[in-house]
This record gives C-alpha cells, structure tokens and sequence, in this order.
C-alpha cells in the first residue's frame, strides 16, 4: 500500500514553515496536492453546502437577519479562511450562540431599522477582523487559554438554553415575547392555550427526523432533505393554509460587495459586542479546529487561525453577512465527508452560488417551524450533560463556577453572559495565584524524600521542625497568604516550633515583596527564638533573596543544600536521634 504524502505541518517534527509560507497556508498544502484528492474535496463541499444551507437559513432568522444573509456568510467566510487557516478540514460559517448575541444585541442598537440593523451586523464583523489582526501582530492568541473549560462549559449550557426558549414559540406557532430568559418562559406559558397543534406536530415530527438523522446518518445532509420534504408538503397538500409562517421570497444572486454605511463611532456598545463575539468565535473555532486536527494527526497553529478568523469575518461583514466562526458540527461534517484540504470550503462555496442564482425560489414555502428545529437539534450539543457530571464528582469548586457562568447568562444575556464569565475567569486566576497551598513536608517512610504530610499523615516528622514548601511562585499578591499560613501552623503545633525550613523548589519565581517578607518571617521568627533556613531556590530567586541581605541572617542560600542535609544538621546539634518520630499528623 502506497502512502499518501503528508500535508506540511501534519508532523512536529517537521521543520517550521517561516516567511509568507506560514502566513499563505495553501503554498503549503498546494505543493502536496494529489489529483485524486480532488473528487474528495469535491464530495465534502458539495456535502457541506447541503448541510450549510438551510443549517445557516435557520441561524440567520436567530440573528435577526433576512435567511439569505446566513447563506451569505458560509459563501463568503468559508472562501476567505481557505487562503489563510491552518486547519485542512475546518468549516467556517455563522453559529448559534454568535447568532443569538448578534440578535439580542443589535436589536437594541438598531432601533428597529432593518437597514441599520443589517449595517451594525456588518460591521461587527469587520470590527471582529480588524481585532483578529491586532491580535495576531501582537501574538495574543494565548490569552484564550485564560478562559477556563469550566466557565465555557456553563455558558454553552446556558447559552443553549437561551436559544432554545427563543425557538420554542415557533414550535408551537405562537408568537413568544419577552426581553430575558425568565421573561420569556413567563410569555410562553400565558401562550400556550393558543397552541397551533398542527404547527407543533408538524414542528415534533421535524425534531424527530433530524435526531434520528443525526444518531443513524451522521454526517449526512438529513437537514437538507428534511427542508426539501416540508417544502414539498407545504406546496402539494393544504397543510400551507393551516397558519404556518413561511420564510417567503429570498432575492436570488450573489451578494454585492458592500461597506457598512454606519462608523463604529456611531453605533454605543458596538465594541463590547464585537470583543464578545471575537471571543466566542475564537475559542470555538480553535476548539473545533484542534480536535478535528488530532483525529487526522496534524497540528494546528492558533496564532494563525486569527489571521483567518479575521479575513473570514471581513469578508462575512464586506459581503453583506455577519460574524462567523468555524463550528464542530460543520466542520464535522466536512471532515466525514472525505475532506483532504481547506479547497472543500471552495467547493462548498461554488455549489452554495449556484444555489444563490438558480434556486433561491424554491425556499419560499420553506416553514419556520423547520428552521426552528434545527436550531434546537444543533444546540443541544451544547449543553455537555456527561462533562457536567464529571465536573460535579471531581470537583463541586468547580460546578459552582461553572453553574454561576450559566446563570449570568440566563439572568443578564449571552453578551453580560460572556463579559461575566470572562472576569469570573480572571478572578479565578487571580484568587488561586493570590491563595497558593502551602504543603508542610514530612519524610516518606524509608526515604529522603519529603512530600506534604497533609495528604501523607504516614509521612514522618521531627518534633521542634516545621518544613513548609510554597507551591507556588512567591509573589507580592501572595507573600502576605504565606506569612499567615505559616504563622497559623506555628500556633496550631503541638511541639515549640525550634527550626524552619523554607522550601522555594517549587517556586521558581520570587519578587521583592517576597523575598522581604521572607525577611521580615526571619526577623520575627528570631525574636520568637526560632530559626529560618531556606533551601532549594532557584538561581534568580537566590540573586534576589542575595540582594535583600537574606543570606546573612538564614545562612549561605546553596543550590546543593536539601531538606535533609538541614534537618540532619539540626538533629546533630540539638542532640536528638536520628531517627524521625513518626504518626504526627498535620
């Protein structure tokens, strides 16, 4: 069996691709083609339009935005992150939860002027781009890491969630209401006697379809051809005349290209808006580009998705769509159906056109009650039930935070949503860097070894001593958690505490404020009648405690000097055996 050539950047140990090579992914890729990967991308677009298209109808009406405006971003966004992604197999296109921010967002700031509301959407999407290029210059694309996976994990949940409650009145043909998400629970109950039940059987048998078609067809364009059956049925049968809403006459054509009228001066709140949807799309982008690229044995690289998130969202905002991202279940799709390269999105664009210029009419009798369930049937990913589980056995920290992420979206909106959970992530940062653990050491048993005797009670101490080691950099927003804690174990020993040893191997950075609380810890230990002695601290960290005149009052800071060598010359002098006493606990 022959092997296929590997695309450039599929192996680590390749050399790195530098110059305008690394910035132009397909002057990577290109030079590997093989012809017969063509009938591959070919398929896979072909396949992922049939997907996309009413996928993105659906998603657009969730926007606030005319249908076609969804189809809008998949033609434009998928060409544009074909020249620049890293990812072979990534689809871009808009998503539910950017959708939903889009919607709830822009509404306010258009002041129920469709024109305007089209234009702020727009523009978002060139504000999106415009950041993406700021951050890949400045090389930020770490700072999506700050994010924890437990924060994101709840505002999915929630998000989904809020999707689906603005669905749900057009899965029971009533016309819903209300600003928040308890709100519209609130109106959507006062409705529910005036329940079209057609619409809803109509709407129930959709939502079975499509779930059926996704456990026993995955991959599959089901969504395509469920749209296809209800047009049919609205068309031949009198079902049309039983109150369903239809999506109506689409313009057929390509988009113009077009500059968004307004300037961001002139829209309040637009910026927030835009930071907020850069972030979403970012993560989930990366998210779905890095998982699709483990499963083909190749590695992305995050820096440059921001160069391409960035051209896909000015292209979205120049031709006239709104923010876009790349989405698992898209890029799924496109990846089953047999995508070699990013050409699969070219495809996918091209049949998408063609559709755009000799099919549009044929949408007319599609009902919205359709495109409501599939909305329904994408979000429900969302909301990861069997994560949440974990997350509720391993650590009950953790689903608190993850819970209090999913109510700021239901009470405050997916925008407050996202600028919730951002600074809950910050202050999580902040309060673990702030509240580092400090293990007191004891001996492991037959060794000379120490480990924290907290978690090892077998572990064995010597009366008089007192070892504590700071899992952590020793820093000036955390010098003052130390001092106290280890104060609070001095009080709380049995035995007079004789001799402390510091422990910095941990610590691999220590700052000023460190550095003289270790001095100030010494000062008062000795007029206590205690002794401090430090051991293990990393080169800078000696210079530093060095500087502050540490070492003439704890002794020559070595980077040969250990726990036991300290703890065997204490023994020595004081007299007591060598042999630790054990069973102390913490």
């Amino acid at each position: 069996m022959i092997e296929e050539p590997r695309l450039a950047g599929e192996v680590s140990s390749m050399a790195p691709v530098t110059g305008w090579r690394a910035v132009f992914p397909p002057a990577q890729w290109l030079s590997a083609y093989r012809p017969h990967w063509l009938a591959r991308d070919a398929v896979a677009g072909v396949t992922l339009a049939a997907y996309g298209i009413p996928v993105s109808l659906a998603y657009a009406t969730l926007a606030g935005l005319p249908p076609q405006y969804g189809i809008y971003c998949y033609l434009a966004g998928g060409l544009a992150y074909a020249l620049f992604g890293s990812s072979r197999q990534l689809a871009i296109g808009p998503t539910s939860a950017i959708s939903m921010l889009v919607g709830v967002t822009v509404a306010g700031m258009a002041g129920g002027d469709p024109v305007r509301f089209v234009s702020i959407a727009a523009l978002t999407a060139i504000l999106i781009a415009v950041m993406c290029v700021l951050a890949w210059i400045l090389r930020l694309s770490s700072l999506v890491n700050f994010i924890s996976e437990t924060i994101l994990l709840g505002f999915k949940a929630g998000a989904a969630l809020t999707i689906a409650l603005t669905q749900l009145p057009k899965l029971f043909g009533v016309k819903g209401g209300g600003e928040q998400f308890f709100e519209r629970i609130v109106v959507l109950a006062g409705q529910l006697p005036d329940t079209n039940w057609t619409v809803l059987a109509f709407g129930v048998a959709t939502l079975i379809l499509l779930l059926a078609g996704e456990k026993f067809l995955p991959g599959r364009p089901v969504a395509l051809l469920v749209v296809v059956a209800s047009i049919i049925l609205l068309s031949v049968t009198p079902l049309g005349t039983l109150g369903f809403t239809v999506v109506g006459a689409l313009p057929s054509g390509l988009p113009e290209f077009n500059l968004p009228a307004l300037r961001v001066r002139e829209v309040d709140g637009i910026i927030p808006l835009a930071f907020a949807c850069l972030l979403l799309s970012y993560v989930e982008s990366v998210s779905a580009a890095r998982a699709i690229a483990r499963a083909n044995g190749y590695e992305i690289d995050p820096r440059q998705e921001l160069l391409a998130l960035g051209a896909a969202n000015m292209a979205a905002g120049l031709f006239q769509g709104y923010p876009v991202a790349g989405g698992l279940s898209q890029s799924s799709v496109n990846n089953k159906a047999g995508a070699k390269t990013p050409l699969a999105l070219a495809f996918a664009s091209i049949t998408i056109a063609l559709c755009l210029m000799f099919l549009t009419g044929l949408l007319t009798n599609l009902p919205n009650v359709v495109l409501a369930a599939i909305v329904l049937v994408a979000v429900k990913g969302l909301i990861d039930i069997r994560e949440l589980r974990h997350v509720w056995r391993v650590s009950r920290y953790e689903f608190v935070v993850s819970m209090v992420a999913l109510a700021a979206v239901l009470l405050l909106g997916i925008l407050k949503g996202v600028i919730v959970a951002v600074l809950v992530s910050v202050l999580l940062l902040i309060r673990h860097a702030a509240h580092p653990h400090v293990a007191i050491l004891g001996r492991i048993p037959g060794t000379h070894r120490y480990s924290d005797i907290g978690r090892h009670p077998d572990n064995e101490a010597v009366p008089g001593v007192l070892i504590f080691r700071v899992e952590a950099s020793l820093l000036y927003f955390n010098a003052e958690h130390v001092r106290a804690t280890v104060w609070a174990r001095i009080r709380a020993d049995a035995a007079p505490v004789k001799l402390l040893i510091c422990d910095l191997s941990t610590s691999p950075v220590v700052d000023l404020a460190g550095a003289r609380m270790l001095l100030a810890l010494e000062s008062a230990l000795a007029a206590a009648g205690m002794r401090l002695r430090i051991v293990g601290a990393h080169a800078e960290a000696r210079d530093i405690l060095r500087a502050e005149g540490l070492e003439e009052h704890v002794g020559h800071l070595s980077r040969r000097t250990v726990v036991d060598d300290v703890l065997d010359e204490f023994l020595r002098d004081t007299g007591i055996d060598h042999a630790p006493v054990t069973g102390r606990g913490p």
